[in-house]
């Protein structure tokens, strides 16, 4: 029997009424919020989905029946649903309390992404089974169900398939009211090759032999949930497990033969598990927890939070000794604490819509960082928070910037809602109000939050409630001025003085702003921002009210705003208070240090303040200091350089400059990985071969090139930690023989991980024709569906304009290799680094042909980058240069 008749066999036997689902279960049908956004006509409301499908991964196409049970609520004659890529062969509702089936007419709306089934007869109020029989399509991007190809152990071709439904993308495997706060549980039934494993939410309650030499997997019924969380793969997998120390099974499900590869990551879930369990106050509630790789990539994420099965990329996911950096194994244990944190934060509890995704986010983010410093508090994950929060800063600085709860109304507003804000700002808005509530009862509110609302739907209100309920008095006020309105506070301190042994000083508060500064000064937001102040003794707290606070702090040393770095502002000193802080640089935490670096630099940028004092700050970097620190130092200066890219003479002050300042912790760290080093070492070490590299330091480039020779011969010739960091100086400056060397290495490489990193620097060259060869290539077949949008990306990072113009050429071709969710964002992303003002008119064009004018935020972002740095430019190589000129 072919396999679509199978399902219409199958079918008939889900005609039955439906069955009683267990109260725990069963959603009440006053469990969807009628005041939350929706696309869909609250007449119905679903409980459980009976899913069978049958993939043809050979063809790209599925087959699949769903009975769903439901409660119609309001009394109606068709019944809409989500349906996206769908086909419809047949559609019946059975009323619970008996009768004939109805037959209804099937309507699909592709551009509303819709399914709307008219009945006969009108539909009373009362429970009913809806059956249907569909079939879709398996995409080649990660949408929906998808493949990702990849060589086997042996070399020949294979395929996997996997789905992604985050954020509206369930509608391409199943019909369904794909909308978040639309929980049902779920049993889903695959019908799989016999000689592939399938993977989904649940362990399996059963699988049978059947005909055509398929199997039939049926899964246990998963928890209530939203529909983005259901999650099914298959292919020729292994998987590895552990007990973790919490009595539940996790596993990490991988391509055969690469079961080694991840023993990291395994390891890292089993003892995450009874941390979160312990932290949070309620135990993970499913039977087993895997992590599933799949041998792909995508632009746009790395993984996806699955309840019960997260999937994730194999880069982020799988240790390959031949190309794996320690950073590559650093951010392999901050995804899996990342994605484990949603399994609490958005499975357990979900957000009501997609205006509160921050709240599954943001706190992901930000329990991910808290994982990291209790388990590795070496790696110095204190600061990397400091660096989220920058990256945040950097957007919300814009006009162009958004609330962290959003106003979302389209599927494409959904999908561009996964940025910084949402992430880095969630993270230290959550960092902030922990400071301020003190982590006890900061704690005691978000067992209280998840407790209330497990396996429910939640607000950001909810929280705060669950917060102020905890006994931290007055923190709602902060965190909605800080939640719903966009923008970064500016703290401006007044002339400070001693008195009595504290420091005293007026604070003024306003906004800052990159490129709305008249505008933030004139008219600025306010917000209750918890300052934290210290002058050598003990830090003080105190929260602005209105435009000026008066402070007084223990001890008369420099005076320190934002100490600890958990506040999400940005502070501008007197020049006096700049310069004692300078002085007392040395005496500071590194946490600081680095904060005060990035804070004054980015008032500099902006024109707060001459660029000269955040120079003086970046210039108290000392080589042998903090290895976090340096490294934002490099960034720093590197960044510079290329600002001044119209001034070589400058560059090459810069590039004298680093090399001579700091190629001596290079040399004292060694050229190669050394047993038993820390691991920020590790990372010290590469960020210096990169940079010093980039400013032609010698040393560098001739062991670049001897260990460049010496690979082309022996693979292993490079430490896989560092095989990256040295192949990108080769990449870089590559001639022809270089690239196609590189090029013939990757196409003779077995790992995935290392065969699309090697593609990736192909597209890394400066030679503007070698740029375009990468380009051209990246629309064939040889790197691989997924790695080509990364191909194009890297060649924007050198060649903007060359990026977007060969892209808006062939844009259909390039559409097609790009997530469907994040074609918007992806070409905003091309051009957000340029400084070329033509890029606007470019951008511009593009907005009013392809997007509507709701959907244009990331093309509206980018542009407002352009204008930003191309406006600066010419002050900031002023200052520089003076600066430089006082400063050998």
């Amino acid at each position: 029997m072919k396999p679509f008749a199978v399902l219409l066999a199958s079918a008939a036997a889900l005609v039955a009424a439906p069955s009683a689902l267990s109260a725990q279960n069963r959603p009440q049908a006053d469990t969807v919020d009628p005041s939350l956004p929706t696309q869909l006509p609250r007449t119905a409301i679903p409980h459980h989905y009976s899913v069978v499908v049958t993939p043809h991964a050979e063809r790209l196409s599925f087959d699949g029946t769903v009975a769903i049970d439901l409660d119609v609520v309001k009394a109606t004659p068709s019944l809409v649903l989500n349906a996206a890529d769908l086909s419809f062969a047949s559609a019946t509702v059975v009323p619970a309390r008996g009768g004939a089936p109805l037959t209804g007419r099937v309507t699909v709306d592709s551009a509303a992404q819709t399914a709307t089934i008219t009945f006969p007869a009108t539909l009373a109020p009362g429970a009913y089974r809806l059956n249907l029989v569909y079939s879709g399509k398996i995409n080649t991007q990660a949408n929906g169900l998808f493949a990702l190809d990849y060589k086997n152990q042996q070399g020949a071709e294979a395929r996997s398939l996997f789905t992604q439904f985050e954020a509206a993308d369930a509608r391409r495997f199943m019909p369904s009211w794909d909308e978040p706060d639309y929980k049902a549980a779920f049993d889903l039934t695959a019908r799989v090759p016999a000689n592939e494993m399938a993977v989904s939410n649940m362990p399996a309650a059963s699988t049978r032999t059947i005909a055509g030499g398929l199997k039939e997997v049926r899964f246990q019924r998963t928890p209530t949930m939203s529909s983005y969380l259901l999650f099914f793969a298959t292919g020729d997998f292994d998987r590895i497990t552990k007990i973790s120390a919490a009595g539940k099974e996790v596993g990490v499900v991988m391509s055969r033969g690469n079961g080694p590869k991840g023993q990291l990551a395994l390891d890292a879930e089993a003892n995450i598990l009874p941390y979160y369990n312990q932290y949070f106050g309620t135990p993970f509630p499913l039977p087993k927890l895997d992590n599933v790789a799949g041998p792909g990539q995508s632009q746009f994420f790395s993984a996806m939070e699955n309840w019960g099965a997260i999937f994730t990329f194999e880069r982020s996911l799988l240790v390959d000794p031949a190309i794996t950096s320690e950073a590559d194994r650093q951010r392999i244990f901050g995804t899996e604490a990342h994605e484990m944190a949603h399994q609490w934060f958005g499975d357990l509890v979900t957000m009501g819509w997609w205006g509160d995704i921050w709240l599954n986010e943001g706190f992901a983010s930000w329990m991910a960082n808290k994982a990291t410093q209790h388990f590795h508090p070496e790696w110095g994950a204190d600061i990397d928070h400091v660096g989220a929060r920058e990256g945040a800063m950097g957007q919300d600085s814009f006009r162009t910037t958004h609330p962290v709860v959003l106003d979302v109304r389209t599927v494409e507003q959904a999908n561009q809602a996964f940025d910084a804000i949402s992430y880095s700002k969630g993270e230290s808005v959550l960092s902030m109000l922990e400071t301020f509530a003190g982590p006890d009862l900061w704690r005691k509110g978000i067992q209280s939050y998840i407790r209330r609302h497990a396996y429910q739907n939640a607000k950001t209100e909810d929280l705060w409630s669950a917060m102020e309920g905890a006994g931290a008095k007055g923190l709602a006020t902060i965190a909605r001025d800080f939640t719903k309105q966009p923008g970064v506070p500016l703290i401006e301190v007044g002339p400070s003085q001693c008195v009595g042994g504290r420091t005293v000083a007026t604070i003024t508060q306003s906004q800052f702003s990159n490129d709305q500064r008249a505008q933030a000064m004139a008219h600025p937001l306010s917000w209750h921002v918890p300052v934290r102040a210290s002058a050598g003794g003990a830090a003080t707290q105190v929260v602005t009210q209105g435009p000026r606070t008066h402070v007084a702090v223990a001890g008369c040393g420099p005076l320190l705003i934002n100490a600890g770095q958990t506040g999400y502002y940005r502070t501008l000193y007197q020049p006096a208070q700049a310069q004692a802080l300078q002085g007392a640089f040395p005496s500071l935490g590194a946490v600081d240090q680095f904060g005060l670096i990035n804070d004054q630099l980015a008032l500099s940028d902006a024109a707060y303040q001459p660029m000269a004092i955040g120079l003086d700050f970046l210039n108290q970097v000392p080589a042998n200091g903090n290895a976090k620190l340096v490294q934002a130092a490099l960034r720093q200066w590197s960044g510079l350089y290329d600002d001044l890219a119209s001034d070589p003479a400058a560059q090459t002050v810069i590039a004298s400059r680093v090399v001579r300042t700091f190629g001596p912790r290079l040399q004292q760290l060694g050229l190669a990985p050394r047993s038993g080093e820390p691991a920020v070492d590790a990372l010290l070490r590469s960020s210096l071969i990169g940079t010093l590299g980039k400013f032609k330091d010698p040393v560098v480039m001739t062991e670049a090139h001897r260990l460049f020779a010496a690979w082309q011969a022996n693979s292993d010739a490079i430490p896989g930690s560092l095989k990256t960091t040295w192949l990108n100086l080769i990449a870089r400056n590559a001639d022809e023989t270089t690239w196609n060397t590189l090029r013939a290495k990757a196409q003779r490489a077995t790992g995935y991980a290392e065969r699309t990193s090697l593609y990736q620097l192909l597209s890394a060259a400066k030679d503007e024709r070698l740029a375009h060869r990468a380009l051209d290539m990246a629309l064939t077949s040889e790197p691989g569906k997924t790695t080509s949008s990364s191909m194009i990306s890297t060649v924007a990072d050198q060649h903007p304009r060359m990026a977007v113009d060969f892209v808006l050429a062939h844009l259909d071709q390039v559409n097609q290799l790009v997530d469907t969710s994040g074609r918007s964002r992806f070409m905003g992303r091309l051009s957000g680094r340029s400084a070329d003002p033509s890029l606007i008119s470019t951008l511009e064009a593009y907005a009013n042909a392809h997007l509507a004018p709701s959907d244009r935020k990331p093309i509206d972002q980018a542009i407002a980058r352009i204008q930003f740095t191309s406006g600066k430019l010419p002050r900031e190589r002023s200052e520089v240069n003076a600066w430089l000129q006082t400063h050998p």
